[in-house]
């Protein structure tokens, strides 16, 4: 299978940017969302130890359905907009993990969590869904939770962080083979890069090398391994490099 017939069925077009906006605030919304609902479930297990499971499943749930789970998403967003502002980015994307980062902190969403918080425990105790007790606990209790948020937000960046270190250390592997027309290797680095790229930051440089990378790796695989190149294939090889 030829590049240019690749390109027809639109398995990739290497001239289109991959990444945009959305993309990546739909990342983050999906990655911060999971951290900080976990965090917020092991901070309501800690404010109310006595509480059977089912007790704080319903106290967690009721959160959600009043706000909570909306009202996240909102707080992830606001956060990365007045974050990229701050930092710098007033349009295009994130260059790499240390600015979505940056972006994140930059933005406030702890305080935009602390007050998310308020509202939605103000709004779950007046529907008479928790206790005057409970809500109290809860809010004067909410820095247990933020710094679990926190704490959380800090290890899913470093896990990008190390994801993407992975990443592009595979990439290079699979480079050096390639250049020594070893496939065995190269298959070996590239299911490695796939496992990686199920979790890694939609990073316009990443995310170009690994489709450029599968798109190459296939037409060898397609061809019975063979590393006789055209010169469209060629061209593409440069760009990797």
């Amino acid at each position: 299978m030829k590049l240019n017939n690749l390109e027809k069925n639109n398995e990739i077009n290497l001239n289109n940017n991959l990444i945009n906006e959305n993309t990546q605030k739909n990342f983050l919304e999906s990655i911060l969302g999971k951290t900080i609902n976990t965090a917020i479930d092991i901070g309501i297990r800690a404010l109310l130890p006595d509480f059977v499971e089912d007790q704080v499943i319903n106290i967690k749930d009721n959160l959600l359905n009043y706000g909570l789970k909306e009202g996240i998403t909102k707080t992830i967003d606001d956060a990365v907009d007045l974050g990229k502002s701050a930092i710098g980015i007033v349009t295009g994307n994130f260059e790499n993990v240390s600015q979505m980062q940056s972006a994140v902190q930059t933005g406030g969403i702890i305080d935009g969590m602390s007050s998310l918080l308020d509202n939605v425990v103000d709004k779950v105790k007046q529907a008479g869904l928790i206790n005057n007790t409970v809500a109290k606990t809860i809010k004067q209790g909410k820095n247990i939770i933020l710094n679990n948020v926190e704490k959380n937000i800090e290890n899913t960046f470093n896990e990008q962080y190390k994801t993407i270190e992975n990443t592009n250390k595979y990439i290079n592997n699979w480079k050096n083979y390639f250049n020594e027309k070893n496939f065995e290797g190269m298959q070996k680095e590239y299911n490695k890069i796939e496992k990686q790229f199920e979790s890694i930051a939609p990073i316009e440089k990443t995310i170009n090398d690994v489709k450029s990378i599968e798109l190459l790796h296939n037409l060898i695989k397609n061809n019975g391994q063979n590393f006789n190149l055209t010169q469209e294939e060629l061209e593409l090889v440069e760009k990797l490099k």
